[in-house]
């Protein structure tokens, strides 16, 4: 099995972490974030797995729904000027600890997600020294 990279996600506005150490999911912190729906609001916890769709949630969503995300911290929106190319919903930013930024589709059900690095060959180095991956 190939090795999986966790990702240690912060709010790109008040810059705290949005991991949650107490609840796990595949083992790993989860990423705690605030969802608003049409009709309700709870808590999301993704997985911090790169590629793994996993969540759990306290309130009930619909297949295709479309969630505003917000910081558990500052409750800022964590909602970008970005639409998703697969299904045209808008795109959920995160800033990845090591450097680059994390974004995933906010439609339930999509699976779209990809990383951004503004400085490609800090954040690799960066990256290779956090997880210890030697070229």
């Amino acid at each position: 099995m190939p090795n999986r990279i966790t990702l240690i996600v912060k709010c790109p506005d008040c810059s705290n972490t949005l991991m949650d150490e107490t609840h796990q999911i595949n083992g790993k912190a989860s990423i705690k974030v605030n969802i608003v729906t049409e009709n309700d609001r709870g808590v999301l916890w993704l997985c911090s797995v790169y590629g793994c769709v996993a969540h759990e949630n306290d309130i009930e969503l619909k297949e295709n729904e479309t969630v505003v995300f917000y910081c558990p911290h500052c409750n800022k929106s964590l909602m970008r000027d970005v639409e998703c190319k697969m299904c045209n919903a808008k795109m959920v930013g995160f800033n990845i600890k090591t450097g680059g930024k994390v974004n995933i589709c906010s439609r339930k059900g999509c699976e779209n997600h990809y990383v951004v690095f503004e400085d490609l060959n800090s954040a690799i180095s960066k990256f290779y020294h956090e997880y210890g991956v030697s070229g």
